[in-house]
């Protein structure tokens, strides 16, 4: 994202995805604000939701020529036509997931706060690297991704860089000149108003 001037949206779906009216939502969101890629990100590991979730969402992104990436499931990914793998294990399972899903596929790593584990992701051919939460969060130890990890990968690394994790206005405003997107999931979906919500965090990308 060299020549952009703010960053993409890397949009999250729900832990929990409802599929009589989440399809729905999430076209209201593809017709409302340009987005770059979907993560299927669910919390449970019933093979049978997670594959009637993935169709259905594979459906509405593709309709939008958006691309589709699932959280962890390298089977999954290749056995649904999907368009990659988000990995949760840092750089780990990156070398693994190329390999099985081939140089055209969408290999991505979260690497939580650690510089080392992003540039090994890197290295090992990850398309992108995510860091997180950026925000307040109680969840795991409390650690953050501070601005300064941001500021230093986009000045020192050419791989794509991910913010996101515990989002707000004042936290994009921060890091949309230091990274090239924002991974934005139950910020908005919590929301009375899912479109509305992005809409604040799109205008704070811009300034």
């Amino acid at each position: 994202m060299s020549d952009a001037e703010q960053p993409q949206i890397y949009l999250i779906t729900p832990p929990e995805i409802e599929l009589s009216h989440f399809p729905t939502d999430l076209a209201r969101i593809l017709d409302a604000e340009d987005i770059a890629c979907i993560r299927l990100s669910l919390a449970t590991r019933d093979e049978d939701l997670i594959l009637r979730a993935a169709d259905a969402v594979r459906d509405v992104a593709h309709r939008y020529d958006v691309a589709l990436v699932i959280d962890t499931h390298v089977v999954l990914a290749q056995r649904l036509g999907l368009d990659g793998v988000h990995l949760t294990d840092g750089a780990r399972s990156v070398r693994m997931a190329r390999k099985e899903l081939g140089s055209d596929a969408i290999v991505g790593a979260y690497c939580g706060q650690l510089r080392h584990d992003g540039m090994s992701a890197g290295e090992a051919g990850a398309d992108y690297v995510s860091f997180g939460p950026v925000g307040d969060t109680t969840l795991g130890d409390g650690s953050r991704a501070e601005a300064e990890l941001f500021q230093w990968w986009s000045e020192m690394i050419e791989i794509p860089v991910v913010a996101e994790g515990g989002l707000d206005s004042d936290i994009v405003r921060t890091l949309a000149p230091i990274t090239d997107f924002f991974g934005i999931g139950e910020e908005i979906w919590r929301t009375d108003d899912p479109v509305a919500a992005l809409k604040d965090l799109t205008t704070a990308m811009a300034g």
